[in-house]
C-alpha cells in the first residue's frame, strides 16, 4: 500500500482520450486521462459514468440527438451520467480528468472502438 500520486501519473500520460489505470477500487478501474478537443458521442448501456475534474474545464454534453443538454466541469467539479444515458465530453484546452468505472468497461460504450487502458 502507497499512495497514489495523481500529478506523477498524469505527467506520464502523453497522448489524450486515453484512460490509464492508477489504481483498483472494488472491482472499478480507477484512471486518469487527458481530454482535449471533441470525444464521440457514446453510452455505456450497463453502468454509470463517473467523472471528476483535476485540472482545467470540460463540457459534458447528455442527451439525446437534438435535446442535448450541456454543463461545463471545471476542477474539483464531478458528474455520474447514468447508465445508458448518450454523451460526450469536450475540452477547449487540455484538461486532466479522473475517471472511476467497472473493470472491463470499453471507454465507448462499444469494445471495438475503445481505447487500451494501460496501468501506469
Amino acid at each position: 500500500m502507497k499512495p497514489v500520486i495523481l500529478a506523477d501519473k498524469l505527467d506520464r500520460v502523453t497522448t489524450h482520450w486515453d484512460p490509464h489505470v492508477v489504481a483498483d477500487y472494488n472491482g472499478n478501474d480507477v484512471m486518469v486521462v487527458k481530454f482535449v478537443g471533441d470525444f464521440p458521442f457514446h453510452d455505456h448501456p450497463d453502468t454509470d459514468d463517473f467523472f471528476l475534474v483535476l485540472d482545467g474545464e470540460i463540457v459534458l454534453d447528455i442527451g439525446e440527438e437534438g435535446a442535448e443538454e450541456s454543463h461545463v466541469l471545471r476542477a474539483g467539479d464531478l458528474f455520474v451520467v447514468p447508465a445508458g444515458i448518450r454523451h460526450r465530453p469536450r475540452a477547449e484546452r487540455e484538461a486532466q480528468v479522473m475517471l472511476i468505472e467497472p473493470k472491463g468497461t470499453p471507454n465507448t460504450g462499444d469494445p471495438a472502438t475503445a481505447s487500451a487502458k494501460p496501468r501506469l
